[in-house]
């Protein structure tokens, strides 16, 4: 079985992309390697899974059609997971052309050849930002998602009703993904954990968003790869699901707590055993203020949901970080 896995130089990819290699499995990853930020660590994950050989590498842009196209014309592909994406909220204020580019028509483009190679399993990477201005106390896969606040989390929501149309109507199998705040080891620079324990080891201190009065669901990553892997082998829904719709199904990928910002600037505190300055600034535009997400479908199709305690999450990620080559 050979699986295809876009953006596998990325944060999610790459960790997934090691676990499926070393069960065995065939990995082809693509990725464009752009700049969105610092390359060296898109490389470093790389360099870690060109050692493996059953990992082959091509550097494509699925936004580019033609080129996409020739790839599944030339590879065998069985399975599709689509992690690549420009994320981030406040990026994609600024930057809404490359954000529509990738993220809907690189994610047309898996489709129709989905569609064509009669592929048997699409997964995607959606995200908890098409909750929106959701202010319920769990973000439930049943809600309303048709008020999302920044173009990424619209990009996202896009994906999903895209996704929904392939599936029920050329009937093969295609799972969505909702990622609530994943971090660990290799995380995204541009992410806020990695971002307070760079400020913290430099002195140079945190502004804190929203007066300290943001929340989100965080989600430690081997606890994701490991739901991502059993989803991967799930055959059919569960009978619940299964009933509403058989090819198509959309899961939160939470650990289901609500956990305080400030909190987890405490905790990288004390596992960095450094103090640092915080100053507290207003909500920004685009920004969620909680994210909190119901488990419970995760958990009767897989019987596993991400249960990481933040404290142990952390205590990995820091580990990670104060030991990570810089060069």
């Amino acid at each position: 079985m050979k699986i295809l896995i876009t953006g596998s130089a990325g944060f999610i990819g790459f960790h997934l992309s090691n676990f499926l290699l070393k069960k065995n499995y065939k990995i082809i990853g693509i990725d464009t390697l752009n700049n969105y930020y610092d390359n060296k660590l898109k490389k470093k994950r790389l360099s870690i899974l060109k050692k493996n050989k059953n990992f082959k590498f091509y550097k494509i842009d699925i936004s580019n059609k033609k080129k996409i196209d020739n790839f599944f014309d030339k590879y065998k592909i069985d399975i599709i997971i689509n992690l690549a994406a420009y994320a981030g909220v406040q990026y994609s204020l600024k930057n809404p052309d490359i954000y529509f580019k990738t993220n809907e028509i690189g994610f047309y483009n898996l489709l129709e050849n989905g569609k064509r190679k009669k592929i048997k399993k699409i997964i995607f990477a959606s995200s908890s930002s098409v909750a929106g201005t959701n202010d319920k106390k769990f973000f439930s896969e049943k809600d309303n998602t048709d008020t999302p606040i920044s173009l990424y989390g619209a990009t996202k929501k896009n994906n999903e009703i895209l996704a929904h149309f392939y599936a029920s109507n050329y009937q093969f199998q295609i799972i969505g993904l909702r990622f609530f705040t994943v971090y660990g080891p290799y995380g995204r620079p541009d992410l806020s954990i990695y971002k307070f324990a760079k400020s913290i080891e430099e002195n140079s201190g945190i502004i804190i968003n929203n007066y300290g009065q943001h929340f989100r669901d965080f989600t430690y990553i081997d606890d994701v790869v490991k739901c991502v892997f059993r989803l991967l082998e799930l055959k059919k829904f569960n009978k619940v699901d299964h009933k509403v719709n058989k090819y198509f199904q959309i899961f939160n990928l939470g650990g289901g707590n609500k956990i305080k910002i400030t909190k987890i600037v405490s905790l990288l505190e004390k596992y960095l055993n450094k103090k640092t300055k915080i100053t507290m600034g207003p909500l920004k535009k685009g920004d969620i203020i909680f994210s909190r997400s119901e488990v419970a479908k995760l958990n009767r199709n897989i019987k596993y949901f991400p249960n990481t305690s933040i404290k142990t999450g952390l205590k990995y990620f820091v580990d990670w970080f104060k030991s990570r080559d810089t060069n």
